[in-house]
């Protein structure tokens, strides 16, 4: 028998990678731990723990706190992951601004800025983006000690693997190697993907989701995304995408969508349907303290929360509506939670209740029987579903590996 020994020293750094990102994964989420625990957890051998803690400690990525109580001989030391040391600057660029903020790998948001976006033309773009963190460095330079990322997610069809943006709505892009691009540029690692699923995973790491192993998120903007998690990871397909929930059909009398559809989610439940369905209905004469000055979906919410008949029956419709996409969802992945996020969920006890509803009506009973669905709790305006992906290449020891292997600290 002839051995491929290339693909054997593949397979042994490989196994490296995912023992590292293993260890390092559960000192985050189970610190403070032992080593000995840590062997127990993850059943490699001690001398397997103590190689790789060694490792982290040296790198400063870990670091050892105060003992734990003994039950006899030699106290065991505990061990926490260290946050402080290396940061990673998240970058999301949405259809009218770019916030950029500066993070530790703890996922503290040390400095925020947000920059008006005027140029829709690929290379304004690019420009732009280089220029807006060359200066977001150069203004934070005290507080970055060792920059080992930069994430930037958008909405569209985005090629996270290859660091590619194929479609994006609000720019006419061709094969934009974005990734690449800024990986010339400053030299560290760089991270590219969609802001729905990169919220997503967020929700999963830091928000209402980490202690469920699927989930879906569902956000309600200027469009509806949406990102699904199983067994704790991103669903993704060939194309880097899946689950395109705001062209599911909610109403077959519908009007028609730009997709050429007619009756979609999207028509139904987007912040501008809502407030021109607002508009409609206050010139027909409906009583409400909504005028066609102030009926934006933030006055919406307010009033439906204060009692006004109108704004509670557009958010009760939209809740309506979403629930029915919500259903369909629930009977192909049976999550254990969707989360749902955007504007719309400033009205959340209105909300909740129209999507329930529609939900019990229209899914399978066995599937909702442990299902809950919540607000989120994290600000989907700002840029944690770009740092999402800088946890993620450290969970799965890909950014962790580039960390050990590098010279520095």
């Amino acid at each position: 028998m002839k051995f491929n020994y290339l693909n054997l020293v593949g397979n042994a750094e490989l196994i490296k990678q995912l023992n590292y990102a293993m260890i390092y994964r559960l000192i985050v989420q189970q610190a403070p731990v032992s080593r000995i625990q840590l062997a127990e957890i993850s059943q490699l051998a001690p001398a397997s723990i103590t190689k790789i803690t060694r490792q982290l400690l040296k790198k400063k990525l870990i670091k050892e706190v105060d003992a734990q109580q003994s039950t006899g001989g030699r106290p065991a030391v505990s061990i926490e992951a260290k946050f402080e040391y290396y940061q990673a600057i998240a970058v999301q660029l949405s259809r009218s601004h770019v916030t950029i903020e500066l993070f530790d790998l703890g996922a503290k948001c040390l400095m925020s800025k947000k920059c008006s976006l005027t140029n829709f033309t690929q290379q304004q773009v690019q420009d732009y983006l280089i220029i807006l963190i060359k200066e977001f460095i150069q203004l934070n330079s005290k507080k970055i000690k060792y920059l080992v990322a930069i994430s930037i997610v958008l909405p569209g069809l985005i090629d996270s693997v290859n660091g590619i943006v194929r479609y994006t709505p609000h720019i006419q892009v061709e094969e934009w190697a974005l990734g690449e691009i800024l990986q010339k540029e400053f030299n560290v690692s760089i991270f590219v993907g969609n802001d729905i699923q990169s919220l997503a995973l967020a929700e999963s790491y830091f928000g209402s989701t980490q202690h469920v192993d699927d989930s879906i998120l569902i956000r309600v903007h200027r469009g509806v995304g949406s990102g699904v998690i199983v067994n704790q990871q991103l669903l993704t397909n060939h194309n880097q995408s899946a689950c395109e929930v705001g062209h599911i059909q909610v109403d077959t009398l519908g009007e028609r969508c730009h997709c050429g559809n007619f009756g979609c989610l999207e028509n139904r439940v987007v912040n501008k349907a809502i407030e021109y369905r607002a508009k409609q209905m206050i010139e027909q004469g409906y009583a409400s303290k909504l005028t066609l000055e102030n009926c934006d979906i933030y006055h919406i919410c307010q009033y439906a929360n204060q009692g006004d008949e109108l704004a509670i029956k557009l958010v009760k419709d939209a809740g309506e509506n979403l629930g029915r996409a919500v259903a369909i969802m629930v009977n192909i992945f049976n999550p254990q939670r969707i989360v749902l996020a955007g504007e719309l969920t400033k009205s959340p006890e209105i909300l909740l209740t129209a999507v329930n509803s529609a939900l019990n009506a229209q899914s399978l009973e066995g599937l909702r029987k442990n299902l809950t669905i919540t607000c989120s709790s994290l600000n989907d305006s700002s840029a944690i579903g770009a740092f999402a992906l800088v946890q993620q290449a450290l969970f799965n020891g890909s950014l962790l590996v580039a960390l050990l292997n590098d010279k520095e600290p």
